[in-house]
């Protein structure tokens, strides 16, 4: 059962725990104390003091009940000395100190509660999105990214209603049924026997009552949608960061918000708990005025016999509630555990470095990136079928081919994107199954068709998170590369300037000119071009293909190419048709005979 899973995450917090509990156990005696308090004292009250009773002893008393009886009735009697307006302000006064430190007592628990409910959470919430990071790109292929969001969001917050809620209940509840019965059994054994009967059949009626009409409430906060906007981000640009190794920097600005959502969460639930004990004790505050003036009625007027109905009422108050809420916490556990389930299987779930090799290095790249017979498939479908091709360093090769041939498919595997390939992806010797994947990315820079930016600065998209002594030198470079300082400068926060939820405040070529600058800073050897020029019109699309050229000096580049006049210059074009290679040569000898690629051009051509 999950719940067990859950209490080690409660363990994280034993000095908040340990709190609660004493508060608990505070809360349940003074519980108890306070009933135990209000019957005899109101034997004391409505029959008036008596000042020739004697201080008891337990040997002249019949009973426990009896000697704290006579007992109280001996301190209001030599409190009052016959003063009966004397005897009802001792005996309200007592009744609402009692109350006061029971919803004090009460108010702590669930404070420290609430701290180890929100804990608990954000640890929850942490260890998904650190699993997310690093979950293979194949898990996000397959699965919907709306139903991870729900595992982070819904469920957590279930986990939260209804298992951390039980751990509140389990606590402190029975400890008020057991202070409350104990009081109840020493004052009449027969009320008690009638309450023990009375109240699991009560319970269950409740508790049925109360799954008919349960609702589902939920509270929409501004720091709990800016945790989704990261998440739904990190879902959405996953492979830019697994490409630019900037898994650390992510966790870290999530954790940024998750922290302030904890705060904020302990602050808003905090005023919420303070409502309950709160408006108790002005409950009771009401009470001891209408005590006090009930009891002139009973001492002084001898008009009214209130005894049984708040003899009662404490009783009900003081056993109903806990044994309800112990009730429904049953049905919570099941409830709980469906989405305990689908939080810890995330968690689970191993990392995509999980198995790599550390025998293996490769800091820099040397001389090729070789394919030897690779095929692969998604689950059935076979997309590449025995590709063999090599690219020397320094060299561009292009890859090119109809819609759906394989290309994209091609080069997402080089970084280790996908795995259980058949044949082997070698560089410098090095089969990448034997790599380090984070070696292996530290040499690729990648820059997509679609530019994926973040929802920060112009900044921090491209340095994701590098913080290294001459970053900002690196900066001015990279910008300068891209053709991107003339766009920059029109704005008035310069590098500061937020792009916009995936750049919504950018244009085609301005985002995709900031995603080059991305890829230039991160100065790796070997580049990935995937039709990085597709959707963009003739002028962008101008200044981009210029910024590209430049980004491709020095580097070995393989480019996916749409637009077929843009790679004429390539050392090799391969041509894919339906995951197999067709074709490979130069753009001269592709075009010297009747060849795949020529009618690809004729067709280009002509559209």
């Amino acid at each position: 059962m999950h719940f067990k899973r859950v209490l080690k995450y409660v363990f994280h917090y034993k000095k908040y725990f340990s709190l609660n509990i004493l508060f608990s156990v505070l809360y349940a005696f003074f519980s108890a104390v306070a009933f135990l308090s209000l019957m005899p004292m109101l034997e004391v009250l409505f029959n008036g003091t008596d000042n020739t009773i004697k201080k008891p002893s337990m040997e002249i008393s019949n009973n426990l009940g009896d000697f704290i009886e006579n007992w109280l009735n001996y301190q209001v009697s030599s409190f009052a000395s016959n003063d009966n307006q004397k005897a009802i302000l001792f005996v309200v006064g007592i009744v609402i100190i009692l109350f006061f430190l029971k919803n004090v007592s009460n108010y702590f628990a669930l404070f420290f509660s609430t701290l180890i409910r929100n804990g608990v959470i954000k640890d929850l919430k942490k260890n998904i999105y650190e699993k997310m990071v690093v979950l293979p790109l194949e898990y996000f292929s397959k699965n919907k990214k709306g139903d991870l969001i729900s595992r982070m969001s819904s469920d957590v917050n279930e986990v939260q209603n209804s298992f951390l809620s039980i751990i509140e209940i389990f606590i402190r509840d029975p400890l008020t049924i057991i202070f409350t019965l104990g009081a109840m059994f020493i004052i009449s054994y027969k009320l008690t026997v009638f309450v023990i009967i009375f109240i699991p059949f009560s319970g269950f009626i409740i508790s049925f009552i109360g799954k008919t009409l349960k609702r589902k409430s939920l509270l929409v906060q501004k720091e709990q949608a800016e945790l989704t906007s990261i998440t739904e981000e990190t879902i959405n640009g996953i492979k830019i960061i697994k490409s630019f190794l900037a898994e650390n920097f992510f966790i870290s600005k999530f954790d940024v918000t998750n922290s302030r959502f904890l705060n904020f969460s302990n602050k808003l639930i905090n005023r919420q708990n303070i409502a309950a004990p709160l408006s108790e004790f002005l409950g009771i505050l009401v009470i001891g005025v209408l005590l006090w003036y009930g009891g002139k009625l009973v001492l002084i007027e001898m008009e009214l016999k209130p005894a049984a109905f708040i003899t009662y009422m404490g009783l009900a108050y003081g056993v109903l509630t806990p044994a309800k809420s112990i009730s429904k916490a049953f049905y919570s556990l099941k409830k709980g555990n469906a989405a305990a389930e689908r939080v810890f299987d995330i968690i689970d779930m191993h990392s995509e470095y999980f198995n790599d090799s550390k025998n293996n290095k490769l800091k820099f790249f040397e001389k090729e990136i070789e394919f030897n017979n690779v095929s692969f498939k998604y689950d059935k479908s076979k997309v590449l079928e025995n590709i063999s091709f090599k690219v020397k360093k320094g060299q561009m090769v292009a890859i090119v081919g109809a819609s759906g041939s394989g290309k994209s498919t091609l080069v997402n595997l080089i970084p280790r994107f996908y795995e259980n390939i058949t044949g082997k992806i070698i560089i410098d010797g090095f089969d990448v199954k034997d790599l380090p994947r984070s070696d292996l990315r530290s040499i690729i820079a990648v820059v997509s068709q679609e530019s994926i930016l973040f929802n920060s600065s112009i900044k921090e998209n491209i340095l994701l998170g590098d913080n290294s002594e001459d970053a900002d030198e690196r900066l001015k470079k990279s910008i300068s590369i891209a053709n991107a300082q003339e766009f920059i400068d029109e704005f008035e926060e310069k590098l500061n300037y937020n792009v916009g939820d995936n750049g919504s405040n950018l244009s085609g070529g301005q985002k995709q000119r900031i995603a080059i600058a991305r890829a230039v800073y991160s100065n790796c050897p070997i580049l990935i071009l995937d039709e990085a020029t597709s959707s963009l019109d003739s002028k962008s699309e101008k200044l981009v293909q210029n910024a590209i050229d430049k980004l491709m000096v020095d580097k070995t580049s393989i480019v996916i190419a749409h637009r077929l006049s843009t790679i004429q210059n390539a050392d090799k074009i391969i041509v894919l048709d339906k995951g197999q290679i067709v074709e490979e040569g130069s753009h001269k000898e592709l075009l010297k005979n009747n060849s795949f690629y020529k009618k690809l051009i004729q067709l280009q051509s002509f559209s």
